[in-house]
């Protein structure tokens, strides 16, 4: 479904499994918690990389569905209402 939703709505999900055992004991969160915060924040911290802003015609009205495209990447992006 992640695909589906990152092909057809610009949507990109993730589903992120830090260990083998996917539903831990409560017991066992502060240890998994400390194991992989880290990591976990630098990965966070990836959002402000890329392309983002808002698609604007000559009189600053925003263009709903515009099609992005960066040259090197087959996937175009389509601007939001």
């Amino acid at each position: 479904i992640n695909d589906f939703s990152y092909l057809h709505t610009n949507c990109f999900e993730l589903s992120i499994y830090v260990g083998c055992d996917k539903y831990p004991h409560e017991s066992e969160l502060p240890e998994e918690w400390e194991n992989n915060r880290e990591s976990l924040i630098v990965f966070m911290e990836q959002v402000h990389r890329g392309i983002k802003g808002i698609v604007k015609d000559m009189h600053g009205k925003g263009i709903p569905n515009a099609v992005i495209s960066v040259e090197g990447v087959n996937h175009d992006i389509r601007t939001g209402k």
